[in-house]
């Protein structure tokens, strides 16, 4: 089984960018956290990064004919703007995950809502690197109920 887990813009800057918020680990560290778990529960993950929208909107839906079981996604800044990633989700119709290093909610005001949460299964945010794992663990549960 193989899971898609996409970072969008500015989190290829992780471990650089801004390390009070998003801690100092950077998206290779994570992407490796993240295979380790996968290959722990018996499935493959697959890493995409885009800081461009039409570029995510294209590998969401890309996911549907490469065999992607599902998604776990952070996607970043578009989390809060983007009807497009909004609407891939849930045109794929694959289970999708969405995750945030940080708190969206303890954020700023206009981080607090997410356009991409409620066409996704559930959201993770607010636990650094366990953000994705948790994401990781809960999507494949899901999957595999």
């Amino acid at each position: 089984m193989k899971i898609l887990v996409i970072h969008g813009p500015n989190l290829n800057l992780l471990g650089k960018r801004e390390p009070e918020t998003y801690g100092t680990l950077t998206m290779e560290e994570i992407n490796s956290k993240v295979a380790e778990l996968a290959a722990s529960l018996g499935v493959q993950a697959e890493f995409y990064q885009s800081n461009i929208e039409g570029e995510l909107v294209n590998r969401i839906q890309a996911a549907l004919a490469d065999g992607s079981a599902g998604i776990v996604i952070n996607p970043a800044a578009y989390t809060h703007t983007s009807v497009a990633i909004r609407d891939a989700i849930s045109a794929v119709k694959l289970p999708v995950v969405e995750v945030h290093i940080s708190n969206i909610h303890r954020r700023e005001d206009f981080r607090h809502k997410s356009l991409t949460a409620a066409v996704c299964i559930g959201q993770i945010c607010g636990f650094g690197v366990d953000s994705y794992l948790l994401g990781l663990r809960a999507l494949v549960s899901e999957i595999k109920r």
